[in-house]
């Protein structure tokens, strides 16, 4: 039933960006543990997080993989960071029509962090976390039940809207025809 409320565990990396010296192992283990076959390659595009870098003054953002978005957002606010100026998208957690960041390379696919699901010890960035910046937390909190999108139809539907439904089948097509 809609609106019913049952307990959830929610997971969560905590960022703490005074700690990040900006390694990028997060990223190289990101991206080969989501190769396929499994840590066959490492390319940081396929990567389900990002570090935003800034050597010369020594600033370091990691930024996870969030939610797929349809839209662009409205906000193109700038930050100040120790007197450089990064844009609101630099820090968006979003894949989203505008930007390249946070989608498969080859598909154009979003990209979502999904905690390294099937890893017996939480995810592999925190893990791989040297200087300890990731930090992994597991919480029991409240929530509304609702139905959630699948993956493939969220998927699907970015496919469609970058090359169109018929552009689309006829690759299926092609695609059934070859096995």
């Amino acid at each position: 039933m809609k609106g019913d409320k049952k307990k959830k565990i929610i997971k969560t990396i905590n960022i703490d960006v005074d700690k990040c010296n900006g390694c990028r192992a997060c990223e190289v283990i990101c991206s080969a543990s989501h190769a396929m076959p499994k840590y066959s390659s490492n390319n940081p595009a396929r990567s389900r997080i990002r570090v935003i870098r800034d050597p010369l003054r020594d600033i370091y953002v990691p930024v996870l993989a969030g939610e797929y978005t349809v839209a662009e957002c409205a906000g193109r606010d700038k930050y100040t960071i120790d007197g450089k100026e990064y844009e609101e998208c630099a820090f968006c957690r979003a894949s989203c029509p505008s930007r390249t960041e946070f989608k498969e390379p080859d598909s154009g696919l979003p990209l979502k962090c999904d905690m390294c699901e099937g890893e017996e010890d939480g995810p592999l960035c925190v893990k791989w976390c040297l200087a300890e910046a990731l930090i992994y937390e597991e919480r029991e909190e409240e929530v509304e039940e609702q139905e959630e999108q699948e993956e493939l139809e969220i998927g699907i539907e970015s496919l469609i809207d970058k090359y169109g439904k018929q552009m689309l089948m006829d690759a299926v097509a092609r695609m059934l025809v070859k096995d």
